[in-house]
């Protein structure tokens, strides 16, 4: 599978085996916003799950959104517990490189987030995006409620005739409920602070996501 020529998903009996324990502490706080990384976080707040192609660049998008309280990223969307950087780039895992979006429903709304997803990379392009190719790169919302569901299915269905009248396929992002969240190791968290000149692989349609008519509380 590492040899395919076309990329693919491992089942759960060709996945890495993982671990029970990640092997390293987070820093504890945001080195943007200030706030701590880990929860549980305070009363109020909501969470959101994105993977947009590479997370360096996908978190920055987030951190820079008014409403929004701490990001970090991690994994999410496969089969091996705790995985490292090193397993997923290995496409045996099933993850997907995601961030983790905790806001204030009162401050900015899920649909807002989802905009922001939509219009930072290209969902059009399957395991893959932009010069970054693999199953990590996958465009993907992880949902917590069942209104985060119905408001990511139809802002998917309201994105796509934009993207075709445009001229691109159809969206390949998937969107499911939401799994264990693994998070990275604490040299990816706040990369592009850290390393301002850092690589940044995402870039969007320059299509403007119709969304944002009704609002949920996440």
């Amino acid at each position: 599978m590492l040899f395919s020529r076309t990329p693919r998903l491992p089942t759960l009996d060709e996945a890495l085996p993982g671990r029970a324990t990640p092997g390293f502490a987070l820093p504890a706080r945001h080195t943007v916003l200030g706030n701590p990384l880990a929860g549980p976080y305070p009363d109020g707040l909501a969470i959101a799950d994105f993977g947009l192609g590479c997370f360096w660049g996908a978190e920055r998008k987030f951190w820079q959104t008014p409403g929004v309280w701490t990001t970090l990223v991690g994994y999410q969307g496969g089969h091996t517990a705790n995985p490292t950087y090193e397993e997923v780039c290995s496409g045996l895992t099933g993850h997907t490189e995601a961030v983790r979006v905790v806001y204030d429903p009162a401050l900015v709304s899920y649909e807002a987030l989802l905009k922001v997803f939509w219009e930072a990379h290209d969902p059009t392009q399957g395991f893959r995006q932009g010069n970054d190719t693999g199953t990590q790169y996958r465009s993907a919302v992880y949902t917590h409620s069942p209104a985060q569901s119905a408001s990511a299915d139809a802002s998917r269905a309201a994105y796509q005739p934009v993207l075709t009248r445009a001229g691109y396929s159809d969206i390949t992002t998937e969107i499911l409920p939401a799994g264990p969240f693994y998070p990275a190791e604490p040299y990816h968290q706040q990369y592009l602070d850290k390393n301002p000149a850092g690589y940044c692989g995402i870039g969007g349609t320059g299509q403007s996501c119709p969304i944002g008519v009704a609002k949920t509380d996440g």
